[in-house]
């Protein structure tokens, strides 16, 4: 395998990874900002745990997440160097404003929220999770902006071989970044319901004590299933409209397409690979399932004695928990293949983006980065899990630190 091809393997396994931990702490992250909501208003002591129990996972797979965050952006000065060169004045403003809000603002609000349980104001702690949750929203809209751009350059100049960035607001409003920002934020939510609904699922399967407990759980993760799916193919639908010519198209405007860049770069196959319409009708399958298993969930909610005894659909919720996974990255392939033989459509190809790398390095740098992330995930899921599994006794989240043991009395002698 030649180094392009090991680069792009690379870089679509190590953001494909880093993004299942996205969307499930973006829906994660607004669930237990409600729970905690109603717990604070109504003093609500069920809803109280639900956001100590449901707010651990969220630290769990939000800690994790940093770390392939943290390496995934490593590539762009290792492996990409030819776009960093060429594109990075446009294509790493958004970047930066991103490394700004998840790197500063959301850790730091996020750290004063776990260690500022009962130390501070119960309206100032729940503050907190909101302002957590509104700037993980903002990082995802800026990472999306970024990406909008590769998918639709706009907003720019070439000086001297080189992007430089002439209008802001445009690149901001870039209709593939606005989009696909409310696409993957009701993505999110949908991922957070399922998985919601499944951990509760199982515990109810096995008829953990907590009844009460899981029972609300799951209603509130089948609500967001259920309001969350539509949203999330209203939004994928009307991204069609900006697809690029060459990947959904007219055969007259994928050919007008062909015969420009032809012109411009020289031949070439600027036909996007089939993986990409692979993709698109997995992405279209596993909506379909999520949807007639909200449907399911519509007319089960209002039973909550079936919710609790239903054991069919206990098991059907827990071999649901993958589905909006497979959904999001079969999406992102679509969205990222069909975008070749592009880094910039229209304006910079893959191959030139590379860095001077032979092939001997980049096996290094996708051995290195692959087992990394293999083990990293290995850990989130073990851990999830193991948590998930333990239930709201064992969360430690906002637990009063054990009292210390009371030094034994001396007794004087004389």
């Amino acid at each position: 395998m030649d180094a392009l091809m090991l680069a792009r393997v690379q870089f679509a396994l190590t953001a494909g990874s880093h993004f299942l931990f996205v969307a499930l702490t973006l829906g994660l992250a607004t669930l237990v900002a409600v729970t905690q909501t109603r717990a604070t208003v109504s003093g609500s002591v069920v809803h109280a745990r639900m956001t100590r129990f449901w707010g651990q996972l969220y630290v769990i797979n939000y800690a994790v997440g940093i770390v392939t965050g943290l390496v995934m952006e490593f590539q762009f000065g290792l492996n990409w160097g030819g776009m960093s060169t060429m594109v990075g004045g446009v294509f790493g403003a958004p970047l930066a404003m991103e490394t700004i809000i998840a790197f500063f603002v959301e850790s730091t609000f996020l750290g004063l929220w776990i260690f500022g349980w009962d130390r501070l104001n119960r309206w100032a702690h729940l503050a907190l999770i909101w302002v957590v949750t509104l700037t993980a929203y903002f990082s995802a809209y800026f990472i999306l902006v970024a990406n909008g751009w590769l998918q639709r350059p706009v907003g720019y100049e070439m000086a001297g071989g080189t992007a430089r960035l002439t209008d802001l607001g445009a690149l901001m409003t870039n209709p593939p970044a606005v989009l696909a920002f409310f696409h993957v934020l009701f993505g999110g939510l949908l991922t957070a319901g399922f998985f919601m609904a499944g951990v509760s699922a199982y515990h109810l399967l096995r008829r953990t004590a907590d009844v009460e407990f899981f029972r609300r759980s799951m209603r509130i993760g089948l609500l967001t299933v259920i309001l969350s799916v539509g949203p999330v193919v209203t939004f994928g639908g009307m991204q069609y409209q900006d697809l690029q010519p060459t990947k959904s198209g007219s055969a007259e405007r994928v050919a007008a397409q062909v015969a420009e860049f032809t012109a411009r770069f020289g031949p070439g196959d600027y036909t996007p690979p089939a993986l990409s319409e692979a993709g698109m009708i997995t992405m279209v399958m596993m909506w379909l399932l999520m949807g007639n298993i909200a449907l399911i969930a519509l007319v089960k909610l209002p039973f909550g004695t079936w919710l609790v005894r239903g054991r069919v659909f206990h098991v059907l919720m827990i071999a649901s928990v993958p589905l909006p996974y497979i959904a999001m990255l079969s999406g992102w392939v679509f969205r990222e293949v069909g975008r070749q033989p592009w880094m910039v459509y229209g304006v910079l190809k893959t191959e030139d983006a590379l860095s001077d790398v032979g092939p001997g390095l980049m096996t290094a740098s996708f051995t290195a980065f692959t087992s990394l992330f293999a083990v990293l995930i290995a850990v989130n899921v073990w851990l999830l899990a193991r948590y998930a599994r333990r239930g709201p006794q064992a969360a430690r989240l906002g637990a009063a630190p054990a009292p210390e043991p009371a030094a034994p009395a001396l007794t004087a002698t004389f």
